[in-house]
């Protein structure tokens, strides 16, 4: 078969153009391999540098686990604070574990991945410096609670001394104050033997009535109606434990029925008796110059009242104590 000139001439083009298309896929083909070669190069550049820094992360994570566990002791609160820190610190890790996954295809991952990491080793330094301050208190404290237990001892054995002695002190006061009532009551009776032998003693205690007449003459009666006055006389028996001086009588007449003759008005009164702390009502007093020797003395009664018939008795009494009586009888 035989082809015309243009006929050749046409496909000698369509053979050139074949030929520059071909060449062009093949440079376009070369390019985009090049291309390619560049990225999966870059992409394995990214691998490497993201499984460098996941090991460097696990590395660091366990070295701060490390540290932590270090510290840990017998104190409950830095113990809490290191459980506490330790879950921080995991949630930090998964964090930059995150980013350093994503930074296999993103720069910028890696690069906060990278970021991450420093205030990893930041935030574990904070957590050190913490610990290490609460470490530091909690050692003063412990000095502090053991000086504080030292006194404690020291004070607890005062404390037992103090009592030792205050027991001690308690029975000897208990003593002491035996012995002052045993003195007391030995001077108490010493002092009213004193008192008693101090009394004096009274005798001849009489009592008799008596009537001034209109001429003024004094005569002594026994009726009762005839009387308006009654004198008692007595005798004060000598005592030399007295000292001489003026020593008082009080006198108590007592009537038939028990009563006790007294007008305030006229000098009578009420004295205690030293034996039995009793008040007892007297008539009058009647005071002497005592010189320690025998002496008679007598009181006269006036009431100007009359008097009632029967026995009377008379009572003399001395410091408090009785010192001799008598009786007389009114008709």
């Amino acid at each position: 078969m035989s082809f015309s000139k243009d006929s050749k001439q046409r496909l000698t083009a369509i053979g050139a153009v074949a030929i520059v298309a071909l060449l062009g896929i093949c440079a376009f083909l070369m390019f985009q391999n090049v291309n390619n070669n560049q990225t999966i190069a870059q992409q394995e550049v990214k691998i490497d540098e993201a499984e460098k820094l996941k090991l460097e992360l696990e590395k660091q994570y366990y070295a701060s686990l490390s540290e932590l566990e270090e510290m840990r002791g017998s104190n409950e609160e830095l113990n809490a604070l290191i459980d506490q820190q330790k879950v921080e610190l995991k949630e930090q890790k998964d964090k930059i574990a995150r980013y350093i996954r994503q930074g296999k295809s993103t720069k910028n991952d890696l690069a906060k991945a990278r970021e991450e990491m420093s205030n990893l080793r930041i935030q574990m330094d904070g957590y050190m410096s913490e610990n290490n301050k609460l470490k530091a208190d909690n050692e003063i404290l412990v000095q502090q609670n053991g000086e504080l237990n030292a006194v404690k001892v020291t004070l607890e054995g005062e404390v037992a001394s103090a009592r030792v002695m205050n027991e001690e002190l308690v029975t000897a006061k208990a003593a002491l104050v035996s012995q002052k009532e045993s003195l007391e009551s030995e001077n108490a009776s010493l002092s009213d033997k004193v008192n008693i032998a101090s009394v004096v003693k009274v005798m001849s205690v009489k009592g008799e009535g008596f009537k001034i007449r209109k001429s003024g003459k004094v005569k002594g009666k026994n009726r009762a109606s005839a009387v308006d006055r009654i004198r008692v006389c007595f005798d004060a028996t000598d005592n030399a434990v007295v000292e001489g001086g003026l020593e008082k009588f009080y006198v108590r007449i007592i009537n038939p029925t028990g009563e006790t003759l007294a007008v305030e008005d006229l000098g009578s009164g009420i004295l205690t008796s030293n034996l039995t702390n009793e008040e007892i009502r007297y008539t009058k007093v009647k005071e002497i110059d005592y010189t320690n020797e025998a002496t008679e003395a007598c009181m006269l009664w006036e009431p100007n009242t009359e008097f009632q018939q029967g026995e009377y008795r008379v009572e003399v009494y001395n410091k408090g104590f009785l010192a001799g009586k008598g009786s007389f009888e009114l008709k």
